[in-house]
């Protein structure tokens, strides 16, 4: 009997590979200058929360796009003006009751999953991106940290899928079964120590041991937040979320990795002392 092995990668693409560094040229040159980045967190986030409610549409439950997508941009637009820690509640309570109220007038069935969907597209795509706004308003360090924390999400997709192709040979999930064991646990090692070593630079000033918890932390968030994304399109029976990226799929195809891994790293911030708690 022969060994099951996962499918193998798509093909990389001369277009797959410049429309890449394309993006990592925008993505990482913004963040030099504030309004660029944070510009470009806002179009992430409203061009996400469009091809989530897509794949919702396609599954036969759509969500209140009206009330999500302002709701996102809420969140984005209240962590740049240092708002949100008084107004989330607000948020998040008037996203419920309008999705609740706007669905009376839409069709009866799936009236509760509705709105449920609606909050969780909020919390999801708004709440998750506001993290790379915090990392990147932290006084004096969050133009180095957040180059950080795009550096090592970057690493984790690429080298699982470089590690994968040489020697992945175990499917890790039937979620997205091109994705191997051997894949994310090598991905998870090279950048622990990329990490290590990033840490400990002059632009960083980190200890080793909390660079390298902060580049684990965020690989195995940000892997994470490439499955549950694949979830969903399984759940829907689409390939990609969209077809903005040439190459790549849509934007939450890009960015589902960015989600976790950046909710991970700031967490981590503070758990390793590099942030004091609130």
């Amino acid at each position: 009997m022969r060994p099951v092995t996962a499918a193998p990668a798509n093909p990389v693409t001369t277009r797959r590979i410049l429309v890449g560094i394309a993006l990592a040229v925008v993505g990482l040159g913004s963040v030099f200058v504030p309004a660029a980045f944070y510009i470009v967190v806002l179009a992430v986030g409203a061009i996400s929360v469009y091809e989530l409610a897509r794949l919702c549409e396609i599954k036969g439950q759509p969500l209140e796009y009206q009330v999500a997508i302002p709701g996102v941009l809420a969140y984005i637009l209240l962590s740049i003006f240092k708002l949100l820690s008084h107004w989330e509640g607000a948020l998040l309570a008037s996203v419920v009751l309008v999705a609740f109220w706007l669905g009376m007038y839409g069709e009866q069935k799936g009236y509760f999953a509705r709105t449920a969907y609606t909050l969780l597209a909020v919390l999801y795509i708004g709440k998750l991106l506001t993290y790379f706004v915090f990392i990147r308003q932290v006084p004096r360090a969050g133009l180095d940290w957040t180059l950080f924390v795009i550096v090592l999400i970057a690493l984790t997709d690429i080298l699982a899928m470089i590690v994968g192709s040489l020697i992945g040979r175990t499917p890790l999930t039937k979620i997205s079964p091109k994705k191997t064991v051997e894949g994310s646990i090598g991905a998870l090692v090279l950048v622990t120590a990329i990490g290590a070593l990033l840490g400990t630079s002059p632009y960083l000033g980190m200890l080793w041991w909390q660079g390298a918890a902060l580049a684990a932390a965020t690989c195995i968030a940000a892997q994470a937040g490439d499955l549950v994304e694949s979830a969903l399109k399984r759940d829907a029976g689409v390939k990609d979320s969209g077809t903005v990226i040439q190459g790549h799929g849509g934007v939450l195809d890009r960015f589902d990795s960015y989600l976790f891994g950046g909710m991970a790293f700031y967490a981590t911030l503070h758990v390793v002392g590099l942030l004091p708690f609130a």
